[in-house]
């Protein structure tokens, strides 16, 4: 009896261990489990390949940072310097006619530069790599826009292909995923450089006295962190056709985030390349999953949030348990760690089995009848009434309507559009981020036959079964109009612009500049970016006021900026200084009849919203749509403001 006891503890013990010592690969089986048996959707080919393909990008920084982590560093800059690396290599092949061979290097050069960089500032500048990193965010960012003057830049064709699919199924960027993997697995386990890594992050001052030469060490391993954040830009930027100088915000999080959840500890000396990856997929999976379940995009911040918080608990509990340290070198021998994976395998497989069984008996019936709607973004009154409008058309219809959130991030919008064409939805509408950048995506929905919606934005280059919008052009010429004639053809103004590099933005502008030709009165003595965001709007023209005082116009490309730049002029607005917004939001519309805001040139989102819901059920039914649909903008102010219902 005492002899079965024993055994039985040791199993147990055992099972205990083995849990610890593959928290995260346990994790994502667990995950997998639970999202196959919550969707249908999930658990096909198409939908594993998206998974792959979204998890690529991250997973690629991730393993840079990695060799970071593991020495007990931090690199906050990765996301930056990727999309400078895309930038530069965009901007030196079509702009400059430079090879496009020698375009690649010098963005892989630039990656390698930047990290030599960091590397400088914390070995010999003494910088904590927490301020040396964020400075170099900062950095890579500014330049990004400064050499893309703020606008996307077409990729070259043949690097495109790294955004492509070999047969026909088999995404290249997983096959480049993988790779990297691959050279950080060899670069920690069987190289000089890797065991320092380990030794650096163990113990930096044991590792120095024993004569590892510990400031080479450092700026080899944020070297190696810049090359593969620029292996990372190429790949989102060949997704999307063309580099955006804004790309990869906040990815620099979700790269550590995939590092740490997969096993890695943030006081260094544990991490190696497969914990990442399955990090790097925990991710992607829960983003996959929660967008076909239709959760809402706030909520899928917070459950990523639990999930890192989580990850970094698991990390102490395993570190007070005694579990095997995470390394390069396996839990345990490389049988133990084959075997693992190879239980890992057989459960997946089995759990393949048992979905498809599960959900064997479910149709396409009914899919018609539901529609994916991908919004540039929630954090905008306007985008908010959009989606307000399309899910009250939808209720009135009857129809399932999904929304999603891309937070102004075109890689995460053409994700959103691969899992909404993996789902087989009977309609897909799109606001997109960029007109260019979301063609890669509209083209796949294009291919899988499911009809494409724009709203607020064209889509270029990819068919779409209606196009519902206002004119931003015609917009921004009512707007210069509008504003000229209110201070009767003379006088210096300024103007707020929408986030870089977004299609609005640009046409808004344009269509402004065009109209303000017709009154060469009018000095534009300042521009600058406020990025639609009402306190930025606030601080960008309480700058501008100290170099501008005498200014008697304001043109801010949306209403929230319109409202920003109010509140800094102060009593000022609506008498000494005119100030026109655009977009007709209700807050706008509120200032309008205030007098604090001159006008606002209307759109009508929420008609926007159900014009575009009410089009995608015709399409899906095979109804005759218009192709374009314009929704007319209107001047809105004081006078005509009672009579406008938006």
């Amino acid at each position: 009896m005492a002899t079965d006891t024993l055994k039985g503890t040791t199993g147990a013990s055992g099972l205990r261990r083995l849990l610890l010592d593959n928290g995260a690969l346990t994790a994502l089986i667990v995950l997998v489990i639970a999202m196959s048996a919550l969707s249908g959707d999930f658990m096909t080919t198409d939908n594993l390949l998206n998974v792959g393909v979204q998890a690529a990008v991250t997973a690629i920084l991730a393993f840079g940072v990695t060799f970071v982590i593991v020495s007990a560093g931090i690199d906050l800059s990765v996301g930056s310097v990727a999309a400078l690396s895309a930038t530069v290599l965009a901007w030196s092949a079509t702009s400059e006619g430079v090879p496009v061979v020698l375009a690649v290097l010098l963005a892989v050069a630039t990656g390698i530069a930047c990290g030599l960089v960091n590397g400088f500032l914390i070995s010999y500048g003494k910088l904590p790599p927490f301020i040396a990193t964020l400075a170099m965010l900062s950095v890579a960012r500014g330049l990004s826009l400064v050499i893309s003057q703020g606008s996307p830049i077409a990729f070259p064709e043949s690097v495109s292909h790294l955004g492509d699919t070999l047969g026909g199924w088999l995404p290249v960027p997983v096959l480049v995923m993988l790779v990297m993997g691959l050279l950080t697995a060899f670069v920690l386990g069987r190289t000089y450089i890797g065991r320092a890594m380990y030794a650096i992050g163990g113990n930096e001052e044991a590792a120095r006295l024993s004569g590892l030469r510990v400031k080479k060490q450092k700026l080899a391993i944020y070297a190696f962190s810049g090359l593969f954040a620029a292996a990372a830009g190429i790949v989102l930027a060949s997704r999307l056709s063309s580099a955006q100088p804004q790309a990869a915000q906040g990815y620099e999080l979700d790269a550590i985030a995939a590092v740490v959840i997969g096993g890695a500890s943030l006081a260094g000396g544990t991490g190696k390349a497969s914990g990442t990856l399955i990090g790097a997929l925990i991710l992607a999976v829960l983003r996959n999953g929660l967008n076909l379940l239709s959760v809402s995009a706030f909520w899928q911040q917070v459950v990523i949030g639990v999930v890192i918080a989580l990850a970094v608990l698991l990390d102490t509990v395993r570190r007070k348990a005694g579990a095997t340290p995470v390394t390069a070198s396996g839990t345990g021998g490389k049988g133990r760690q084959a075997a693992t994976y190879l239980l890992a395998a057989v459960v997946a497989a089995a759990v393949v089995g048992a979905t498809s069984f599960l959900h064997s008996g479910s149709s396409d019936a009914g899919k018609s009848q539901r529609i994916g709607l991908s919004l540039s973004t929630l954090n905008n009154p306007f985008f908010v009434s959009i989606r307000s409008g399309a899910q009250a058309e939808a209720k009135r219809l009857g129809v399932d309507l999904t929304v999603t959130d891309a937070q102004n991030d075109a890689s995460q919008q053409a994700n959103q559009l691969e899992n909404f064409t993996s789902s087989r939805l009977g309609t897909i509408i799109v606001n997109p981020v960029d007109s260019d950048a979301v063609t890669p995506a509209a083209k796949a929905v294009n291919k899988a036959d499911i009809p494409l919606v724009a709203v607020d934005r064209a889509v270029n280059n990819a068919a779409t079964a209606a196009l519902v919008a206002s004119d931003n052009t015609t917009g921004g010429k009512l707007a210069a109009k509008s504003l000229a004639e209110k201070l009767g053809g003379k006088g210096r103004i300024v103007i707020l612009q929408g986030q870089a590099g977004t299609s609005a933005s640009r046409e808004r502008g344009a269509g402004f500049a065009e109209g303000l030709k017709a009154y060469p009165g009018i000095d534009v003595v300042a521009k600058q970016p406020a990025d639609w965001d009402r306190t930025k709007g606030l601080d960008v023209m309480t700058n501008l006021l100290q170099a501008h005082p005498d200014i008697s116009g304001v043109f801010a490309e949306n209403d929230e900026m319109a409202l920003g730049a109010i509140k800094a002029l102060g009593s000022k607005a609506g008498k000494s200084v005119q100030v026109i917004g655009f977009d007709g939001t209700g807050d706008g519309l509120k200032a309008v009849t205030a007098g604090t805001l001159y006008a606002s040139v209307a759109q009508q989102p929420s008609e926007l919203g159900r014009i575009a819901v009410r089009n995608a059920v015709k399409a899906a039914e095979g109804e005759k749509v218009e192709k374009s649909v314009m929704v007319p903008v209107k001047v809105v102010t004081k006078q005509n403001v009672a009579g406008f219902t938006g």
